[in-house]
């Protein structure tokens, strides 16, 4: 089984997909929204197809950790990507990931408008990958005790 990371925005999503034995991320793209039953079709096709167990969304919280302006879209979305697809969401911490996603980006001699392409895509990438890292060493730590 798989996991979808999933890094929000108002039009675009980036998405990546772990591998089935869910050690890395990749990205997968980036998903335009295109209204509720459209949207509901291609996530419910998505988790059929590539088998997702579990949807890591980036939870956009200011520096100091408190909620930033983007949270309850986001927390919206989740909750109706969870009820449509029937899969439970997990919150993941994703500050400063847009600017990792720039930092690795930056250095391909691309131009500004393909940089903010993939920008999610990149993002996306970034917040399934330490969200997995993370689930590794929770589950080292607990097979250690």
């Amino acid at each position: 089984m798989r996991v979808l990371g999933i890094d929000f925005g108002d039009k675009h999503i980036g998405l990546s997909i772990s591998d089935p034995l869910q050690l890395t991320a990749q990205s997968f793209g980036k998903y335009t929204l295109r209204g509720k039953k459209k949207d509901g079709k291609y996530f419910q096709d998505f988790v059929a197809q590539y088998e997702i167990s579990e949807i890591v969304i980036g939870l956009p919280l200011r520096m100091d950790g408190t909620p930033g302006s983007r949270v309850e879209k986001t927390k919206k979305f989740a909750n109706w990507l969870e009820n449509t697809v029937g899969i439970p969401i997990v919150f993941w911490d994703e500050r400063l990931t847009t600017k990792q996603a720039l930092n690795i980006i930056r250095p391909q001699k691309m131009k500004s408008r393909s940089r903010k392409k993939i920008k999610d895509q990149v993002s996306a990438t970034i917040i399934l990958a330490s969200y997995l890292e993370n689930k590794r060493i929770s589950s080292n730590d607990s097979e250690d005790h």
